[in-house]
């Protein structure tokens, strides 16, 4: 099993559980280096602690499970999907 793999397996199992009660999830967008960028989903993406809840509970899980993961970051980079749909909108109301 990668690394990635790995990752996938201990958010499905052990994390999205817990934040599923807030309506919220948790993806692996990147792992480079020892370093797990994960965007959180649902209800959790916009929530205001976004960055307690990764430090707090995604962090502490996947580096007590995985020890080659030596960080977890969030990443906030926006999907090419939701800029797509912001031009769509936005070309449509020059028109």
């Amino acid at each position: 099993m990668s690394m990635e793999e790995r990752i996938k397996k201990v958010l499905v199992d052990q994390v999205e559980p817990l934040l599923a009660s807030h309506f919220g999830g948790v993806v692996l967008t990147a792992f480079d280096k020892g370093i797990a960028y994960v965007k959180l989903t649902g209800s959790c993406s916009s929530c205001p602690s976004a960055q307690y809840t990764v430090e707090d509970v995604v962090k502490e899980i996947l580096m007590a499970e995985i020890p080659e993961v030596e960080d977890v970051v969030l990443d906030t980079s926006v999907s090419e999907d939701l800029l797509d749909m912001a031009r769509k909108i936005l070309n449509k109301d020059k028109e």
